[in-house]
């Protein structure tokens, strides 16, 4: 059976997920579109052979032609599509973040949690990549012994002129988190944000940043991002345990973006999502939750210096199991 999906958001991430279902992927198609930028979104409507066109969101979810819904908007409407998707029944991936404060959040949570399963999967894709899932294979086989220290760096050669310091925490460094979260299968409790010495090609930005994450077990989570790095986009990560270490297998520093380093792991994530889109296995909306009490304890600690505790509360049955 072919899934029928909607997409909410036909900018550069929506439309190379578009090009991705529609052309490399199977078991799906692309049935519905819909963009603030009307004119974007018949834009790519008009390269899809049975798409429809939108005038909003909502009607978008509403619609007997879409069976899921994929959210890639601007993030401040993640919210609204997504519990519009919960509260139609419709499996729903969206992209980071799942939304825009740790608040927003719990009202997705709550809202599944009241669906009583699972709808909800986040973008989070570093999980599917080849070579993370490699070191995790390592990890979880004891090879390296209890970890103790965690290393991930996110090095890119520039941002745009939009990006701010903070940024830096909750668009670049929450893969981060999020992956070694998946890496270790524990819970951050505490963060601590030091700027190191300023990159005079940042133009102003607290840049490269190096933050120590606390797990519950006493692992040391040590990301450093670096976003001004000219020499190419260059991600790194290494576990040291009590009897050995393991990395992530080497690429070359030359890449030119997250696009070339990550594509085929957009590919799996996606491929698997279509195959278990009814009852997902990926990233959930707590990961998604966690995730955003990191970001918001990384900048307070940004902010003011200090090491702030990251508070989950308590985690619903639903998602008992993971980090996975």
């Amino acid at each position: 059976m072919t899934l029928s999906i909607g997409v909410i958001g036909t900018g550069m991430i929506g439309t190379e997920h578009i090009r991705r279902i529609s052309q490399v992927l199977s078991g799906a198609e692309i049935t519905a579109v819909t963009d603030v930028n009307l004119d974007a979104a018949k834009q790519v409507a008009g390269d899809l052979p049975d798409a429809e066109v939108f005038d909003s969101g909502q009607e978008l979810i509403r619609s007997g032609r879409v069976d899921a819904v994929l959210v890639t908007s601007w993030g401040p409407t993640h919210e609204e599509f997504v519990l519009a998707s919960i509260a139609a029944g419709k499996p729903v991936f969206c992209e980071k973040p799942l939304a825009t404060t740790a608040e927003a959040c719990r009202r997705i949570i709550a809202a599944e949690v009241a669906a009583g399963r699972r709808l909800v999967q986040v973008g989070f894709m570093r999980r599917y990549d080849a070579s993370y899932r490699e070191l995790k294979a390592r990890i979880d086989s004891g090879e390296v012994g209890a970890p103790l220290i965690c290393y991930s760096a996110h090095r890119n050669p520039s941002v745009g002129e939009s990006y701010t310091s903070e940024m830096a925490i909750v668009d670049t460094a929450v893969h981060d988190f999020d992956v070694t979260r998946w890496l270790l299968g524990e819970e951050f409790t505490a963060i601590r944000v030091v700027p190191a010495k300023q990159n005079s090609l940042g133009g102003g930005l607290r840049d490269p940043l190096l933050m120590v994450v606390e797990t519950e077990s006493g692992v040391l989570v040590n990301v450093e991002t670096s976003v001004n790095i000219r020499y190419g986009y260059d991600i790194r990560g290494e576990v040291v345990g009590e009897s050995g270490a393991a990395a992530l297998a080497a690429s070359s520093p030359a890449l030119a973006d997250w696009r070339e380093r990550f594509s085929a792991a957009f590919d799996t994530e996606f491929q698997e999502w279509i195959d278990t889109a009814s009852q997902p296995i990926g990233p959930s909306a707590w990961d998604g939750y966690a995730a955003t009490v990191v970001c918001d304890a990384g900048v307070r600690s940004l902010e003011t210096g200090e090491r702030v505790a990251v508070v989950l509360g308590d985690k619903p049955a639903l998602y008992e199991g993971t980090p996975e």
